[in-house]
């Protein structure tokens, strides 16, 4: 996992229920770990764009719901930075659903752009990609 150039604000707390943009089975999901998020004691950890979570699947095919998968936030709503002092949002928030936890998705196709962070931070999602924005 590479680092990220911007200044990306974590703008998703634990127990947000995100979109996929996916065709994985899964449709909606809630977030309950972000991973290699460090905060001091009694804050409520948050993701952003580009950022690894675990969450668990709330709607979408009946194998699916209600099991615990890795993905990956693809867009978000808040405003973040970029480093060459552009801002940059989208319309909505949105995951792509995991096999493992190193990077390779799921589903063969997504729906929606694709934020350029998580096009340099994750290759895999990269290839799938159709609009990187």
């Amino acid at each position: 996992m590479k680092a990220v150039k911007s200044r990306i604000t974590r703008a998703l707390p634990l127990e947000a229920r995100v979109l996929t943009c996916d065709n994985s089975g899964a449709k909606l999901i809630k977030i309950f770990a972000v991973k290699g998020h460090n905060t001091t004691r009694g804050r409520i950890q948050a993701a952003g764009v580009g950022d690894l979570v675990l969450a668990s699947v709330k709607k979408g095919k009946l194998e699916m719901r209600k099991t615990v998968v890795p993905a990956i936030i693809v867009r978000q709503r808040k405003e973040y930075r970029r480093a060459d002092g552009t801002r940059i949002k989208f319309e909505d928030n949105a995951a792509v659903v995991l096999k493992d936890e190193k990077g390779n998705p799921k589903g063969t196709l997504f729906k929606g752009p694709i934020a350029k962070e998580v096009a340099e931070r994750w290759p895999a999602v990269a290839k799938v990609a159709s609009i990187i924005v």
